[in-house]
């Protein structure tokens, strides 16, 4: 990846940098009408209904390279459908409308919705199966971290480059039984861990903050869809990130193979995820570490977004107040 690339001028309309901001705060009003409910589907579909109805807003010419999964699973914002009114630049997007379904339904911290948008041919177009990620904030000298390296040399290095012994570096890592070999590996190392139950797009970027977060390095497997979205996160705040897809059945090499995916064993870095100018923003739907979740009040609705831009390494905080009779349709 040359440095050119990774750098990219300014492409994308700064206007999108705040039009994407009422795209993920409609869905995360959506999703919040229904947080606690014990109903994952419907909260997904409302924050999937609110989220394609404001992108059909935009002056756009958009298409999903990550979505809710491809064509055949998914009626609306698969992977490959054309999003915006069909004027203005094409763009690539990928979004979650509902990042952490399971702890939106349980009403627990870190719940999304979360987009980002792209130049056309800036995003990694990734099939709906598990990525192996590794993830760390900025700062750090490059290629510090590797995927192909033991958890222990990890956690060691990283501690050396932050100057501190590794019994003070936190992984954040999703709970699941798929991750008892790391979880071990990373304890016998000396390093603490944060374990979540689902939401590791926020898992990655707690990284940038470990001062506020604890947390200093993410580790394991979880979605590519997800994945995708952090790298391009990370684009714009700041960090190191490498992923690889879990394609182990026949039917994932045949889908990876159908989205224009020939090296099933390729380790994708940073910006071969997302590269170009990337824009990212993210609205709480349940309080987190990293965002407010939706508050209803009297009168009025209010919500807390991040919004970042890659090329010019700008990060805001929107606090929006929105009259409680705008319907959001």
């Amino acid at each position: 990846m040359n440095k050119a690339k990774a750098e990219a001028k300014p492409v994308l309309d700064r206007i999108l940098t705040l039009e994407i901001v009422r795209v993920t705060e409609r869905a995360a009003v959506a999703a919040a009408r229904l947080r606690g409910r014990g109903d994952e589907n419907a909260a997904d579909q409302a924050a999937v209904d609110a989220m394609r109805r404001e992108l059909n807003r935009l002056p756009i010419r958009g298409v999903v390279r990550i979505g809710e999964g491809e064509r055949d699973e998914a009626p609306m914002l698969y992977i490959g459908e054309e999003v915006g009114t069909g004027e203005g630049m094409e763009v690539d997007i990928a979004l979650d409308p509902l990042e952490g379904t399971t702890i939106c339904a349980k009403d627990q911290p870190n719940s999304l919705a979360v987009i980002a948008m792209a130049e056309a041919g800036s995003l990694l177009n990734a099939p709906d199966i598990y990525m192996d990620k590794i993830g760390i904030g900025g700062g750090y000298p490059p290629g510090l971290v590797d995927l192909d390296a033991s958890p222990a040399d990890n956690l060691k290095a990283l501690a050396k480059a932050k100057g501190v012994p590794v019994g003070e570096i936190t992984a954040c890592i999703l709970d699941r039984p798929r991750h008892a070999t790391i979880i071990e590996q990373v304890r016998s190392a000396g390093a603490g861990i944060r374990l979540i139950g689902d939401g590791d797009i926020a898992g990655i970027i707690h990284t940038t903050t470990p001062e506020e977060t604890g947390i200093d390095i993410y580790l394991g497997i979880g979605g590519a869809p997800e994945g995708v979205l952090a790298a391009a996160a990370l684009r714009c705040i700041g960090g190191q990130m490498q992923g690889r897809l879990v394609i182990d059945t026949d039917e994932k090499r045949k889908r990876a193979a159908a989205m224009g995916v020939s090296d099933f064993d390729r380790k994708y870095d940073m910006e071969d995820m997302a590269s170009g100018d990337v824009v990212f923003a993210a609205t709480g739907v349940t309080d987190g570490n990293l965002l407010s979740g939706v508050r209803f009040g009297k009168g009025e609705i209010t919500t807390e977004t991040l919004v970042m831009r890659s090329s010019t390494h700008t990060v805001r905080w929107i606090k929006a107040k929105h009259s409680a009779l705008d319907k959001f349709e």
